[in-house]
């Protein structure tokens, strides 16, 4: 258990998640879901590559856990990935 690795930080770096949805319009519903947590600053969707991506920023720490449970809520599943490139 680390802070790192079961929070969002704040930052400009924010923390990428992989996930099945496969639609532009799957993808929004989990943005809106997404940016209803509190401390969520801003959801940014990366529908050009396979598997698609989401990107998280926030204002301040937010558990990994809950952003998880908000996509599984639409139907979906969120994969956090490695916080820094090996």
């Amino acid at each position: 258990m680390s802070a790192l690795k079961d929070n969002v930080i704040p930052g400009n770096h924010g923390q990428i998640f992989g996930t099945n949805a496969m639609k532009e319009a799957d993808l929004m519903e989990i943005k809106a879901s997404v940016l209803e947590l509190d401390g969520i600053k801003d959801v940014l969707l990366n529908a050009e590559i396979f598997p698609r991506e989401f990107t998280v920023h926030t204002s301040k720490m937010v558990l990994i856990s809950a952003i998880e449970d908000k996509v599984k809520s639409v139907g979906f599943h969120a994969i956090p990935k490695d916080i820094f490139e090996l």
